[in-house]
């Protein structure tokens, strides 16, 4: 467990395609997703880590061969109006490679991301979710979040898709851990 550097760029967008091909199986148009390249991402995904002042932090979790297994970033809330961002943190990203699904890999980079927003002060976070991935919402549920009756419609690859809106209180958390 580690915070990401410039040089996972690489692993870091093929577990974001692979994840996304995985978890996103009939709730994103198909088509979009057998498109999806992770040399696509890439630029991005190395423009995302170099930011030197960014207030998002990203987690990876590698195996003992230094193979990377998942990813999480968190940062202060986004864009979200009925929270305090000075206050409330949020998970904007967390995914595993589906080849190291159940191996604790999500766990530890939930962890992680977890213990850093506590200790960078904020008192709650939340994330959004798609409605329909129970797979997703299940692990989030099994780590103590929970859904707070906030919703939206993204348009994913042209397809308007429902997310709903988690949270949890990181005081609690960090007292549990």
């Amino acid at each position: 467990m580690r915070t990401a550097e410039i040089a996972d760029a690489r692993a870091i967008a093929g577990i974001n395609v692979a994840a996304w091909q995985f978890a996103y199986r009939g709730i994103v148009e198909q088509s979009a997703l057998d498109a999806m390249d992770p040399a696509d991402r890439l630029d991005g995904w190395r423009d995302m880590l170099s930011r030197q002042f960014s207030e998002e932090t990203f987690f990876v979790a590698t195996n003992e061969a230094g193979v990377l297994g998942a990813y999480c970033g968190v940062g202060p809330a986004r864009n979200q109006s009925d929270v305090d961002d000075q206050l409330t943190g949020e998970l904007i990203a967390i995914y595993a490679d589906p080849r190291y699904q159940g191996s604790g890999a999500g766990h530890a980079v939930h962890e992680a991301a977890m213990v850093h927003l506590a200790d960078r002060g904020f008192q709650n976070t939340v994330l959004w979710v798609m409605a329909d991935n129970s797979l997703a919402r299940k692990f989030y549920e099994s780590h103590g979040w929970r859904a707070d009756g906030v919703e939206d419609i993204l348009a994913v690859a042209g397809k308007p898709i429902r997310v709903s809106r988690y949270g949890r209180d990181l005081l609690d958390y960090a007292s549990s851990v």
